[in-house]
């Protein structure tokens, strides 16, 4: 799918900004969700740091907690700014994402947005082992995520799962990949409406 084709489909999949507070024992978080605008588009990724407490190693999008007073899109373009250096002034948000709350005790929101190729991007080595890219094609495959289970807590769990020849890419930065993959092959298949 082109960038030309692609942006109207973004666009229309973002939602009204919720202000709703997360239930009670979530914590509120947002991360950004940026498709990169290749004659390929591809959705930018990272690998967190082996060492981090929380979620080592996993493959997250650039994103964290929400400081107080901070809306889901500032957080997110500050949290991208400290990981990998990603210049708040690139991305271009299109909206927010559903918000998912995740077995860890947050209530994410994922900020929706595209950046055009051939930014820098500097990973603080505190956090973020690598910076990487999935192609979009493979998003909006419906045969590559495949559902997987495994205990946890005492109980089976089901998660998906994205293919990658060199990254694990699962839990909630996978469901947030399915969600997104969902909203645009249903665009996709929406029928045009008359303007007027």
């Amino acid at each position: 799918m082109t960038p030309g084709a692609l942006l109207p489909l973004l666009a229309g999949i973002v939602a009204a900004p919720d202000a709703a507070e997360p239930p009670e024992g979530l914590r509120p978080a947002a991360v950004l969700v940026p498709v990169v605008l290749h004659d390929a588009p591809a959705i930018l990724l990272t690998r967190r740091a082996a060492h981090l407490n929380a979620h080592p190693g996993q493959v997250s999008f650039p994103g964290g907690r929400i400081e107080p007073g901070e809306t889901p899109e500032a957080a997110a373009l500050r949290e991208a700014a400290e990981e990998i250096g990603l210049d708040p002034r690139l991305p271009r948000l299109l909206g927010r994402l559903p918000r998912r709350a995740t077995g860890t005790g947050f209530e994410i929101t994922p900020i929706l947005s595209v950046l055009e190729p051939g930014f820098p991007v500097t990973p603080d080595p505190s956090e973020v082992a690598h910076v990487f890219e999935l192609p979009l094609a493979t998003i909006l495959d419906p045969a590559a995520p495949r559902l997987e289970r495994a205990e946890w807590k005492g109980r089976m769990r089901e998660y998906w799962v994205w293919p990658h020849p060199e990254e694990r890419i699962w839990g909630a930065t996978a469901s947030i990949l399915v969600e997104l993959a969902r909203a645009i092959r249903g665009a996709q298949a929406a029928p045009l409406r008359p303007t007027g």
